[in-house]
Formats: C-alpha cells, structure tokens, sequence
C-alpha cells in the first residue's frame, strides 16, 4: 500500500467502474423505442372530439405522444386518388399499427399493406364489403368497431316515415366515389319500402350543388323527404352533411341523418352510433395489438350506443307534428 492507500484505492476505483461499465448497458437497452401508430382518416376527424378521446384513452393506457408513442395523424379530404396515395405513405413509414376512419380508407390500406396491422373505425357492415371474414374471426391484419349495419337504413326510413306520415318519396344522399357502403344501404331500403307507398330514390351527389339539386327535384311534388347516407363527405362535421341540412331547411323537406350532431345542426332527425364511444374503444384495440396480440385474433364489434335528436323547431318550421312517444324516446329534444 502506498503513503496515500494506493492499492485499496485503485482497486475500490476499478470496482466502480466496472461496476457501471456493466450497469451503461443494462440502462440503454431498458429504453424501449416508441411505437408508431398512424392514423389515416377523413377530413371530418381533424379536431374532432371523438379524435381527441381517441388519444386521451391511448394516454390512459400508457401510450403518450412524443414519449412512449409517436403519432402520424393524416387526415384527407374525399379525393379517392388523394386517399390511396396517403395510405401508400403511411404504409411506407412503417407504424406498428393504423388506425383508419371510413371505408374509403380501408380499401385503400387494404390495397397498400397485408401485414400491418389494420384498426378500423366508422366502418359499416365490414363482413358484407369483405374487410372481415366473420365478426368472430376477422382473419388478415384488419379489425375493428362497425359504425352500422345495413340493416341501420330501414331503421333511418321508419323514422322519417313516423314524424312525416305524408312522406311518398325519399332522395338518398350519397357520394358513389367515397362511399362504397352505398349500395348495401340501398338494398336494405329496397327491402324496407316493400308493401309501401314509399318510393326510394338513390341521389348520387359529388358537392353543395349536386345536394341542392337533387332536394329541388325531390321537394317538387308533395310528399318528398332526404335521407343522408353516412360515410365520407357526410361525417359529423364534413361540407356534404352542412349543404344537406341547409338543402332541406331551403325547401322545407323533412330529412333523417345518420348523426345526432347533424339535429344539433338544424336537421330534423339525427339518429346513429356514439362515434366517441366507437374512437374509445379503437383505442383499447390498439393497445391490445402494441402489446403483441394480433388482429385476425380480435373479434369485429358491432356499436352498442345508439343517440336519437329530434329538433323540435325544425319539425316545427316545416309543419310537422313529431309523435309524443318518438319524442318520449328521444336522447336529445332541441327546441
């Protein structure tokens, strides 16, 4: 030992730094890289509050942007080549999981990718338009939360028909280009109308002016009405949804939407599925999937909360009389 302790000294001294030599490594490998989530959806969820409860529950669950999770929103307008070039890119950034609102969306990651893992929402009858193999077994890397069944539009026409029992014929709102939905839809209102005096109009519309024409030619007899179809360009808060509210309010047409927010709006009747719930549980769906489940094994969920709004001034402003039992019903009464 030398006159400072020397010997004990250097060897307490190599033993730290072995020590941490050993524990370095041990700390850089306990960070764990962030995981991706990429989120493909329309226009309409930009800002919205069902977007927002979507990261808020993901927060909940330890998934926080910017720390344990790196968010790659992009959301689209209803250009159907605008779409499939951004699922190409989000496919090509390589997230752990996608989220995608709408069946335009869908098809287009179904085209882009299938291997990635695939989070739907506001998707309508996905086992009829072949993103799901079964609602117990959806098979692939796609699964989700339906907004609707088909079987949703008989309900939308019974309504219409029980607050306007005058009502004889029906133009049905829809965008052919980015709602492929449609067509189930129709088929469901075909069915519905059997052995009634209801006549069912299918009015393809691309914009504002397309929507105030096919309501112009609607109203030009007694008895006409609109019913919106959901999907892109008539979500919650897209321009289709506003130009069909402000089409019916101009020719006093009794009109049913598939969202209660669009009788908060000045619609008539808005009926439909909690789209906060639908983002809620996506959410808990993801982080199922970052924490290694896969999802062919995840079942399809159908919606379980349903929100009926009646807007009493309106019915009131076109000369309806809403049934006190429908009002009896009723989530939401606006006056």
């Amino acid at each position: 030992m030398d006159r400072f302790g020397g010997t004990i000294w250097r060897r307490d001294l190599i033993a730290m730094l072995g020590g941490a030599a050993v524990a370095w490594p041990l700390a850089a490998r306990a960070q764990v890289a962030p995981k991706r989530i990429g989120v493909l959806a329309v226009d309409g969820t930009r800002g919205s509050a069902s977007y927002a409860a979507f990261k808020t529950e993901l927060q909940r669950l330890g998934w926080v942007d910017g720390k344990t999770a790196v968010f790659d929103p992009r959301f689209l307008g209803s250009e159907p080549d605008d779409i499939r070039r951004q699922a190409r890119e989000i496919v090509a950034a390589a997230p752990d999981v996608i989220v995608a609102a709408g069946s335009p969306t869908l098809v287009a990651l179904r085209q882009a990718t299938s291997t990635i893992p695939v989070v739907f929402a506001q998707v309508a009858d996905p086992v009829a338009q072949g993103f799901a193999a079964s609602l117990a077994h959806p098979g692939g890397n796609l699964t989700g939360f339906a907004i609707y069944e088909a079987s949703m539009a008989g309900k939308w026409l019974g309504l219409l028909e029980e607050v306007a029992p005058e009502l004889r014929r029906v133009a049905v709102l829809y965008d052919p280009d980015v709602q492929p939905q449609a067509p189930l839809y129709l088929q469901t209102l075909d069915a519905a109308r059997a052995g009634k005096s209801v006549h069912v109009m299918p009015a393809p519309v691309k914009d504002g002016a397309d929507i105030e024409t096919a309501a112009a030619s609607i109203a030009a007899d007694r008895g006409g009405g609109l019913l919106v179809i959901p999907g892109a360009s008539f979500g919650e808060a897209d321009r289709n949804g506003v130009a069909a509210v402000a089409a019916a309010a101009h020719h006093r047409l009794p009109a049913i939407y598939p969202y209660a927010a669009y009788a908060r709006a000045g619609g008539l009747i808005g009926y439909g599925t909690d789209i906060l719930d639908l983002y809620i549980r996506a959410a808990g769906y993801v982080d199922r999937i970052l924490k290694g489940e896969k999802p062919a094994d995840l079942p399809v969920q159908l919606p379980t909360k349903f929100t009926l709004a009646i807007n009493l001034k309106t019915a009131k402003a076109i000369n309806l009389t809403v049934p006190p039992l429908l009002l009896a019903l009723a989530d939401e009464v606006i006056e």
